[in-house]
């Protein structure tokens, strides 16, 4: 298994070259590219041609330090802005163009989450929160397909909504049945709703299981921690991983919280990459 971690983080924090400078240093070998999430990114007000140029620049830097861009973030807005059928078009418009990003990019794999019409606490018609979210991305892997690009759709933390757990997210990939249509299991949002994520592994194998968020938290809120610091059994995670067979990336998805000492940057940055390098199987 790889070793990756989101973007932000690094490239935040140090710029766009010196953070992939610093993320090839300190081991990394993937990026969970993340700068599609944020709607108002100017990535989405280019024009075509400006939009296709930008993204080959950024392939080229990225490989450029050896580092493989093993899956993208799709757009998502919070609070969740589904609720009209204009706010999904537009949110389509926005993912459409994410896809081509991803596929300009060199990458395969475009993690999303559901639509949510009615906000991430409640799910009054369940079936037709199922039939949108169907119809939706059914279409987005139409666009996915046009450009070899998989759609992972990831599991959430929202224990009101019928599309959060992974098993119900297998049963709609199982209802969809498309090549361009995987899974994203996020380890956190597992935790959340009080579900072993090591479990969850061995429920999806590696026929839907295709690419991992990875971070701890405290049982009950998505605090995106570093693993071994809340309550995942990351052994048994580790175990399930190779059980299964998967050999795609262990991708961190943690957050620095704001205000963290900037004497303990580096320290931090050390203990994040122990704990990959542990969880897959390398330390």
């Amino acid at each position: 298994m790889k070793v990756g971690i989101r973007s932000k983080g690094y490239l935040t924090r140090y710029g766009f070259k010196e953070g992939l400078r610093r993320m090839k240093l300190q081991g990394y070998e993937t990026i969970d590219y993340q700068e599609f999430v944020d709607t108002n990114n100017p990535l989405f007000s280019m024009n075509d041609a400006d939009f296709a140029a930008e993204m080959k620049a950024q392939r080229a830097e990225i490989e450029s330090v050896g580092i493989e861009i093993i899956q993208t973030h799709g757009p998502w807005r919070w609070p969740p802005m589904d609720a009209t059928k204009e706010d999904r078009e537009e949110r389509f418009e926005k993912m459409s163009r994410a896809i081509l990003g991803t596929a300009l990019l060199g990458s395969h794999n475009f993690v999303i989450h559901p639509i949510l019409p009615w906000g991430a606490s409640q799910d009054p018609e369940p079936q037709k929160l199922h039939d949108m979210n169907l119809e939706f991305m059914g279409r987005l892997c139409d666009v996915a397909r046009q450009h070899d690009v998989i759609v992972c759709f990831e599991n959430m933390p929202f224990r009101n909504i019928g599309l959060a757990t992974p098993q119900a997210c297998l049963a709609f990939a199982e209802e969809m049945n498309s090549p361009f249509f995987k899974i994203c299991l996020d380890t956190g949002h597992c935790s959340v709703l009080g579900l072993s994520p090591a479990d969850c592994v061995r429920q999806l194998g590696t026929k839907w299981l295709q690419v991992l968020h990875v971070h701890d938290n405290n049982g009950a809120n998505d605090l995106h921690w570093v693993p071994y610091l809340g309550t995942i059994d990351w052994q048994d995670f580790t175990n399930a991983l190779q059980e299964i067979g998967f050999n795609g990336s262990v991708s961190l998805e943690t957050y620095i919280p704001k205000g963290f000492p900037e004497e303990l940057w580096t320290v931090q940055e050390e203990s994040l990459f122990k704990s990959v390098l542990k969880i897959a199987g390398r330390l």
